[in-house]
């Protein structure tokens, strides 16, 4: 595979970043029978769309079996066809592999002391097994694995364009062109001026900053809207309306002190701050093995980081934690449970970090800071509709990028692999899966169809019926 222009060094074999020293080792061991005894006690699951399941748990109106089915349903797809792939081919772990098994696991285990027993396990499995999968896979006559490194291209680049996706769909077409436009300037600027630089990074920034600048814009000019109307009320209406609000005991921008989600999110707050040693531990551990650069947060973070790029790696998931802060603090406000990562801000930090020791420091402050500013980051939230519903375009701008990124990088890696044959073949199974339903999901579909495809490409090969393409 060539070098990608802007994005650094090519990326490191697998077998090179899959071979884990004894600290390592450790660490991930370590952190993960941790995260599965925080899922065990229903604390913290890394799946956002397991969190608003966990209240039902919480509160007896569900077994453990049943939320461990769910919690199955809705990550085992990223579990093998986006995880174990992603690893594989960039050498570096991520969250999809390391947490989802774990929020598994500690659902399922019916005894505290079974459950950080079974996530340590897994964390065994990763560090040992992998080795052993990514070195037999190599030794194959199709190496499936060094294909899927095609990837790293489209999923750098086209994930770049997430924030002009965003605009576009909450500020208009107008915006997104003038973005859009923006940010190609500034990718083809950063190129011919700072090669050894990844393209996007840039672009992404101004992009980011665009968005969030026409966010706060717009809730600031509703602010003095509504001002100006409450100024236009008749002095009569006003004082209607302050007799009724001291009636009721409340103004109408505050939830009642009786008002059950308000209760609600006051218990699940407190609950969290109950348990803050266990988050400051675990935010120590997220940080450490983010700062031991063997572990990126997200699909393009991985091959930033398998290529040493761990400034734009920090940029990418800082970005990111934008996009979902908004989900992961209305879900752990209304469960009681929060996010294994918190806001994930821990990420970026740890690839930031110099010394494993300030990693463990930071990310320990890091998450008591989250939980203890929960609530008052609920509230905030509420008084910035704009900047809110940005957040919710951001993320499924970055869901939408990272789909077409992935398809086209498993095209490419089927071209690479098997030419027209492994792109019939990976592109058949893509279609097959969208027309059984998505028996996988679209995000993981590629990747898994490339491990597929690459297994048949090899028992082909030794049927006599392919002849692996010469590179």
């Amino acid at each position: 595979m060539g070098s990608l222009p802007g994005a650094g060094p090519q990326l490191a074999t697998a077998a090179g970043g899959l071979d884990f020293s004894p600290a390592e080792q450790l660490t991930v061991i370590g952190l993960c029978a941790l995260t599965a005894f925080l899922a065990h006690l229903a604390l913290a699951v890394f799946n956002d769309g397991v969190r608003p399941f966990m209240l039902d748990f919480l509160q007896g109106r569900t077994t453990r079996g049943a939320t461990t089915a769910v919690s199955f349903g809705l990550s085992a797809g990223f579990i093998f066809g986006l995880g174990a792939p992603m690893a594989l081919s960039s050498g570096v772990l991520n969250p999809w592999l390391v947490f989802l098994p774990t929020d598994l696991l500690g659902l399922l285990a019916p005894r505290k002391w079974l459950a950080p027993v079974l996530g340590g396990a897994w964390g065994a499995v990763v560090v040992f097994g992998l080795k052993g999968a990514d070195k037999v896979a190599h030794e194959l006559p199709v190496d499936f694995l060094t294909a899927m490194q095609q990837m790293s291209t489209p999923i750098l680049f086209l994930f770049t364009l997430f924030p002009v996706l965003a605009i576009s769909k909450q500020f208009g077409r107008l915006r997104g062109a003038l973005a859009g436009a923006v940010e190609l300037a500034l990718v083809v600027l950063t190129m011919k001026l700072w090669p050894k630089v990844f393209a996007g990074a840039l672009a992404m920034a101004v992009g980011v900053l665009l968005l969030i600048g026409f966010a706060v814009v717009r809730d600031l000019r509703q602010r003095r809207t509504d001002r100006a109307t409450d100024r236009a009320t008749p002095r009569a209406e006003e004082a209607g309306a302050g007799g009724e609000q001291a009636a009721t005991g409340g103004s109408r921008a505050e939830l009642p002190a009786d008002d059950p989600m308000a209760s609600l999110f006051g218990a699940s707050a407190a609950r969290l701050r109950r348990h803050l040693p266990l988050f400051m531990v675990l935010g120590a551990g997220v940080c450490l093995l983010a700062q031991l650069h063997i572990f990126g947060g997200g699909e393009a973070t991985s091959f930033l980081i398998a290529k040493g790029r761990t400034t734009e790696a920090a940029q990418v998931d800082f970005y990111r934690a934008f996009g979902f802060l908004p989900l992961i603090a209305t879900t752990a406000l209304a469960s009681g449970a929060y996010g294994i990562a918190g806001f994930t801000f821990v990420y970026p930090i740890g690839y930031l970090l110099p010394s494993p020791w300030l990693a463990l420091v930071c990310g320990a402050l890091v998450l008591a800071v989250e939980v203890l500013a929960l609530s008052g980051i609920g509230r905030v939230l509420g008084g910035l509709p704009s900047v809110r519903d940005s957040s919710e375009q951001l993320r499924a701008a970055i869901g939408a990028t990272l789909q077409l990124a992935i398809l086209f990088g498993s095209l490419m890696a089927a071209n690479a692999m098997g030419g027209g044959l492994g792109i019939l073949i990976v592109g058949g199974l893509y279609l097959l899966n969208e027309a059984m339903g998505r028996v996988v999901v679209r995000m993981a579909a590629g990747p898994a169809a490339v491990v597929v495809g690459g297994v048949l490409l090899n028992v082909l090969y030794g049927l006599d019926l392919f002849t692996p393409l010469t590179s």
